[in-house]
């Protein structure tokens, strides 16, 4: 298939450093070149591919110091996608909502991933004024608050199976591992280490957003004994930083959409403690590859269970559910099902509505 592959630009293809979407969006592309598919990623001009790269900003917009608009970029890109669409057969979008008007006007065949939280109400208005796009879950979790919208399926994130070898969980610590911010709960997993005795090391993003909260809450907290702030790490440190420990902390607190951090502690062989929340019921299978809790109490309970985990099975559980080779059949499905759905024109949406 002719497949154009759209990406956010706030991060290059694949990220530096944090950045789930455009790190799913590098998996996904490779593995569809892979496959023998023609494929054009619509991307930042320092992305790293070996598909046809359309450059559409010079570098990622987060670390652009001169980007003070990156809709700008993100409204011109769309109108460079629509000027080639002919050359297409299937256009994969992972922009949230901004491509929503040109593609009901021009009926471009097409499909987009949601990959952020859609409990949000600013937003349902907006989708239902534009329920007949066709949108991928990546969770059946994330699709509730929206079960009227034209879902054409759910696909999970998956990961190369090569890209994170299983590790020994030797340095013996937790970790966690993603954003310092209230919904991800660092403070959680600072109570729970320090309450079983295990040293804690976070692996963590600050955005500006998250400031207050981290100055305010987390930074007092790292103060006291047997805990370790690394920062943000890249891809290269995060199989050492996965590998070595003992378990993930995954103590959520908000309707996470997926959550790739939980995959990718698995690929290491890792097992994860997760708060029950948004996807983790469909990531994680209880006593193979982690645990499910609903409070701190709970979270300290399964962790004097550890050893009951074997860490070959939760590394045989990613490969049997979680890697690249699952994600794209599981694309290529959908692409060939949008393909063969009929186009809708603008007046017969216009008599629907």
């Amino acid at each position: 298939m002719r497949i154009a592959v759209v990406s956010p630009l706030y991060e290059s293809v694949p990220p530096r450093l944090y950045g789930g979407t455009e790190r799913v969006v590098s998996y996904l592309t490779e593995e569809l070149v892979r496959l023998g598919h023609d494929v054009t990623l619509f991307a930042t001009a320092d992305s790293a591919t070996s598909a046809r790269l359309q450059p559409m900003a010079r570098q990622g917009l987060r670390l652009d110091a001169d980007c003070r608009d990156p809709l700008a970029h993100h409204v011109a890109m769309v109108h460079d996608v629509i000027e080639l669409a002919d050359e297409f057969d299937i256009v994969h979008f992972h922009l949230d909502y901004v491509h929503f008007p040109v593609v009901r006007e021009t009926g471009l065949c097409s499909l987009t991933t949601m990959h952020g939280r859609l409990d949000i109400p600013d937003l349902h208005p907006l989708f239902r004024r534009y329920a007949d796009m066709r949108l991928v879950s990546i969770s059946d979790a994330q699709r509730r608050p929206m079960p009227w919208a034209s879902w054409v399926g759910t696909v999970h994130h998956g990961l190369p199976r090569e890209l994170l070898a299983a590790g020994s969980g030797k340095g013996g610590y937790l970790a966690f591992l993603g954003r310092i911010s209230p919904e991800k709960r660092p403070d959680r997993a600072i109570r729970i280490a320090r309450r079983v005795g295990m040293r804690l090391r976070i692996a963590a993003k600050i955005e500006k957003v998250d400031l207050a909260y981290y100055e305010s809450v987390v930074k007092p907290m790292l103060s006291g004994p047997a805990v370790e702030f690394v920062g943000e790490i890249g891809e290269r440190e995060k199989a050492q930083f996965l590998g070595e420990a003992a378990a993930l902390l995954f103590p959520i607190d908000w309707p996470e959409p997926f959550g790739l951090v939980m995959i990718e502690a698995m690929a290491c062989g890792t097992p994860v403690l997760a708060f029950a929340c948004g996807s983790v019921p469909e990531v994680i299978l209880p006593g193979e590859s982690g645990w499910i809790v609903t409070s701190e109490d709970e979270a300290v309970a399964a962790l004097a269970r550890l050893a009951d985990l074997d860490r070959a099975a939760c590394r045989r559980a990613f490969e049997a559910r979680f890697t690249t080779e699952r994600m794209a059949s599981d694309y290529l499905r959908l692409y060939r099902k949008v393909a063969h759905l009929p186009r809708r024109t603008p007046s017969v949406r216009r008599a629907a509505a």
